[in-house]
């Protein structure tokens, strides 16, 4: 079964080298990117550093399988995960009640030396949405909603043919399409959280969903807001469409004060509405640039494989094509847009009289399910919330 890299039940029996937070980038660099097991590659333990023990043949099985030709589209299935933004209070609650979702947990809690699920369950808010602690629970929590899915819809995750990931969300896709090691999946996801987290601490910025019309020239209205920032002395100001969500929807990303620009200029701008979101940094910006580095250091000291099922990048919507494919794009995506439209085109591009197959949003949130609704609503008939 395509997920069984993450909820074979066992003890987790390994002692990782300790990721402690730094305030200084270079600390993060020398300390946080580290991969080195502290523990003998016997085969009871290969299931923490591949995708599937050695001498497995679910790898190889699945792979006929994905690679088969379907004769009924509307039985194979798509995954989709959230990415960050999706976070709530008391999220993975009525996850619980199922004992893969709090095995995922627990090896968690042994991956990141704290308590995630009390992070996720109790808060604070304030703890919860920042970016260090955000991006894990996100993480996690959609992989624990996958164990939910795994017992009330298995056919879904036999039958998947594909996945994406909303930013975050697309490492969450490469670790459930046996790309990456759950494991070393969470630590890369710690450093790029806390790289990232750096990077917001450096410039205050933030993210707004926009909603505009056909009128609305968006590109010139962040260079309007960049413009004022110049005027108000602010260096290097950054204002820019980070995610590409649906037509005439855009979540903008940059420096806060070019945020207050657009919100305090809307009518003028021709935008119908604009909403701040829960992060506390201008993320798909060149004002995350500080995190790739530490981010590309520690992709490079894992062993990647080729994904079972068809991963799909942020970057451009296409497909990733091997293991060198994802060491090139994986990067870029810190800090180029999010091109989800696209990606959701690419995942659902079928002949007008073929069927489509079943969606399933795992994860906090419905966020996906309702852009999918305005991207192609014919495909968005047969999709399915399998909430954190």
């Amino acid at each position: 079964m395509l997920c069984r890299l993450f909820i074979r039940r066992f003890h987790f029996g390994l002692t990782l080298q300790n990721g402690s937070k730094s305030s200084v980038l270079k600390d993060l660099l020398d300390n946080s990117a580290t991969y080195d097991d502290l523990k003998d590659n016997t085969p009871e333990n290969d299931w923490s550093t591949l995708p599937y023990p050695e001498g497995s043949t679910v790898h190889h099985e699945q792979i006929r399988k994905s690679d088969r030709v379907k004769t009924d589209p509307s039985e194979m299935s798509i995954i989709l995960f959230p990415g960050q933004g999706a976070q709530h209070v008391g999220m993975c609650k009525n996850l619980m009640k199922f004992p893969g979702a709090r095995d995922i947990f627990a090896l968690a809690n042994d991956v990141l030396k704290y308590d995630l699920l009390k992070v996720c369950l109790e808060g604070p808010r304030e703890k919860l949405d920042r970016t260090e602690y955000c991006q894990p629970a996100i993480m996690v929590s959609s992989l624990a909603a996958l164990e939910r899915l795994k017992e009330e819809r298995p056919n879904a995750i036999d039958n998947c043919v594909a996945t994406a990931g909303f930013s975050l969300g697309e490492i969450t896709a490469l670790v459930f399409a046996g790309a990456i090691p759950f494991d070393k999946g969470l630590r890369l996801v710690q450093v790029r959280a806390e790289a990232m987290q750096l990077a917001a601490e450096q410039v205050d910025g933030g993210m707004a969903t926009v909603l505009f019309g056909p009128d609305t020239n968006i590109k010139e209205a962040c260079s309007k807001a960049v413009d004022w920032c110049v005027n108000k002395g602010i260096e290097n100001p950054e204002c820019r469409v980070a995610n590409y969500l649906y037509p005439h929807c855009k979540v903008i990303a940059g420096n806060i004060e070019a945020l207050n620009y657009l919100e305090s200029n809307a009518k003028h701008l021709k935008i119908r509405r604009i909403k701040r979101i829960p992060v506390n940094g201008a993320f798909h910006t060149e004002l995350m640039a500080s995190a790739v580095e530490p981010f590309t250091k520690a992709l490079k000291k894992i062993t990647i494989s080729d994904p079972i099922i068809s991963v799909h990048s942020n970057v451009d919507g296409k497909k990733y094509r091997n293991v060198g494919h994802i060491l090139h794009q994986l990067p870029k995506q810190i800090v180029r847009p999010v091109k989800w439209e696209q990606t959701l085109q690419e995942l659902y591009q079928r002949k007008e009289d073929d069927r489509f197959p079943r969606t399933f949003e795992c994860g906090p949130g419905r966020g996906l399910a309702t852009i999918l609704k305005q991207v192609n609503a014919k495909a968005s008939d047969k999709t399915f919330n399998i909430e954190a």
